[in-house]
């Protein structure tokens, strides 16, 4: 690996980190830069302007979030409750990511990677709720999204195979979906 490969990876461990700590609004390149021994000049060379570093902190996950979203689950939630949850449990370190700060960026530019996030945020959210939800099942989706991307967040220092299955009981009683169905 060359010094600029590593650089580029310390910062990305460092992004991801904080991003997960803290939220992508509240991090900006200067705490990356402190994190890694860097300066902000040095950070925005390699990624600039920020949301690059978390489109690429999010790319891994990309093939997940492409099955899970071209999954056929049209008759069947608790199989898509199940395979959400064990997207958000592999991808745990991007989820605060996805679901809270970026996807929630009121001024996200068209084609941006907030933009992206939200898309993928609220397709999942359709997924869940279907295409003309009542009152329980908006109140269901979007309890069920806010439980998860909680729970990945606050759990990071946790196995993921101690994690995967609490959460997955949590998620369909929130469905209100049989655990043992």
């Amino acid at each position: 690996m060359t010094t600029a490969d590593d650089t580029r990876s310390r910062i990305l461990a460092a992004a991801r980190e904080l991003f997960a700590e803290r939220g992508y609004a509240n991090t900006s390149l200067a705490d990356i830069a402190a994190a890694v021994g860097l300066t902000k000049t040095a950070i925005a060379y390699h990624f600039h302007p920020k949301d690059k570093l978390a489109a690429e902190i999010i790319a891994p996950a990309a093939d997940d979030m492409i099955a899970l979203l071209g999954g056929d689950y049209a008759d069947d939630r608790r199989a898509f409750v199940t395979a959400l949850v064990g997207f958000v449990v592999r991808h745990r370190a991007v989820m605060r990511l996805f679901m809270e700060d970026l996807g929630a960026a009121d001024s996200a530019q068209p084609g941006s990677t907030a933009d992206a996030v939200r898309t993928f945020r609220d397709e999942i959210y359709r997924k869940l709720v279907g295409p003309e939800p009542d009152e329980a099942a908006t109140v269901r989706g979007w309890a069920l999204l806010g439980a998860l991307q909680s729970a990945v967040v606050h759990t990071m220092d946790l196995p993921q195979d101690e994690v995967h299955p609490i959460l997955l009981r949590a998620a369909l009683a929130i469905e209100d979906l049989s655990v043992n169905a």
